[in-house]
């Protein structure tokens, strides 16, 4: 069997240690002969800072996997097998700026949803584009895992406006496996959960242990449900969840509980400590102790940002496509008519059967009303982000963001993007040619 080869774009990031030693316990059935780690001249230290971390590890696990770090992403991308996005245009100076200028104009600053959300996207799109494009010539039978942030809205770009073979992913679905699993004292395979809804908004309306349903465990506080660490532990209010009659995430508490969230974030701008300072913080300790030659493998601390067992869900992925095992993973791909009350050509995150050749997104049915609401206005706001950030019109990044649950008027919008589209100038070539 012929070595694969992997690339990582963002290989200089902090979750790589993660993903390879994802890759080193799966080499018995993945046999991957090399992974190229690829960054930009800004991440040059990191990079190299990984770079050595990586081949200690490999040396440890007595592999013979080739680690090779570059800049060189055309060298990178040529005849790779599977190509793993996990970048951040700007890196972390600008989603500090993006939180910082959201909470001062009174509005949440996060990194994947509302105004933050939205100009991460539009630094990002057109990267991934011309990502793509070299995907496309040097490497067209490549499959692309994105988790680059906000995964759901770079998936769809990628879908609408390339023809590379793309999956969306994300850490939240394998974490309420490993939580109810933890929580029933069953194996991860005795766990069943139907979600619908996109990226960083989806709701669970089945969940089954063993083939028993234990949804009324959650609905009435009998059991608990995962809780991100980069999101406020408010808990749920337990009869808006029995009138919903489903399990919101983690990311729905800025739209279901705006106002707690919202004054937590006054206080923590107040004190020099959003989530964008804290992980500047937490991605400094991890570096310090990545450079530690005696370091041989990922040390807890990385559980520390949010996207723990990210790495879990993208090697078993790989492992499905790879061995065409036809199990049930939960992505982001094209609707085509999965979630009727959504577009045909938009991302969704939903079960899905996986094939060496085709991923085949499982019906999702009929949705209530308390789903349907949030879910098409939020897709909306997706769908003219998308446009704005190939466009570059300014006029469709207002109607966007105007269209946000998260901003409250078009007076607020345009404030917004009077003051982020300057901030970020350098980064977007759309709106600034």
């Amino acid at each position: 069997m012929n070595g694969l080869k992997l690339t990582v774009i963002g290989g200089g990031s902090s979750y790589t240690p993660e993903l390879l030693e994802g890759i080193i316990k799966n080499q018995d059935v993945l046999h991957v002969s090399e992974v190229w780690l690829v960054d930009v001249e800004q991440g040059k230290e990191k990079l190299s800072i990984i770079e050595d971390l990586s081949k200690r590890m490999v040396e440890k696990a007595n592999c013979s996997i080739r680690i090779v770090a570059t800049f060189n992403r055309s060298e990178a991308i040529k005849d790779a097998a599977y190509v793993i996005t996990q970048f951040r245009v700007g890196q972390l100076a600008m989603r500090r700026n993006d939180e910082y200028i959201s909470i001062k104009q009174g509005v949440i600053g996060q990194e994947t949803t509302g105004s933050g959300g939205f100009m991460k996207a539009l630094r990002t799109i057109p990267v991934m584009l011309d990502i793509c494009k070299d995907i496309e010539k040097l490497a067209p039978d490549a499959w692309l895992l994105n988790f680059t942030n906000p995964a759901g809205i770079i998936t769809e770009a990628i879908l609408k406006h390339s023809n590379v073979k793309v999956i969306g992913l994300c850490n939240n679905p394998i974490n309420y496996y490993k939580k109810f699993a933890n929580i029933y004292n069953v194996s991860m395979e005795d766990v069943s959960i139907n979600f619908v809804g996109i990226n960083h908004l989806i709701w669970i309306t089945g969940l089954y242990i063993s083939g028993q349903s234990r949804m009324d465990d959650v609905l009435t506080g009998k059991s608990d449900i995962y809780e991100a660490k980069n999101i406020p532990l408010f808990g749920w209010d337990l009869e808006f969840l029995q009138s919903m009659q489903a399990i919101p995430c983690g990311y729905h508490k800025y739209y279901y509980q705006t106002d707690r969230i919202l004054e937590e974030q006054h206080r923590q701008l107040q004190d020099n400590e959003t989530r964008a300072d804290q992980v500047q913080q937490v991605e400094k300790d991890l570096f310090e102790i990545y450079q530690n030659p005696e370091v041989q493998e990922k040390p807890e601390a990385l559980e520390k940002r949010g996207g723990a067992y990210y790495s879990e869900a993208a090697i078993n992925l790989i492992k499905s496509i790879h061995l065409n095992t036809k199990n049930v993973h939960t992505l982001n791909v094209r609707n085509n008519g999965t979630i009727a009350c959504l577009p045909n050509d938009v991302s969704i995150e939903v079960n899905c059967v996986v094939e060496s050749h085709q991923i085949t997104p499982l019906q999702v049915g009929e949705v209530r009303p308390q789903i349907r609401g949030l879910l098409q206005n939020v897709k909306a706001y997706e769908e003219l982000t998308v446009e704005a950030a190939v466009t570059g019109n300014k006029g469709i990044a207002l109607q966007a963001l105007t269209l946000h649950p998260l901003i409250p008027s078009a007076e607020r919008a345009k404030d917004i993007l009077d003051e982020m589209l300057p901030v970020n100038e350098r980064y977007l070539p759309r709106f600034y040619p």
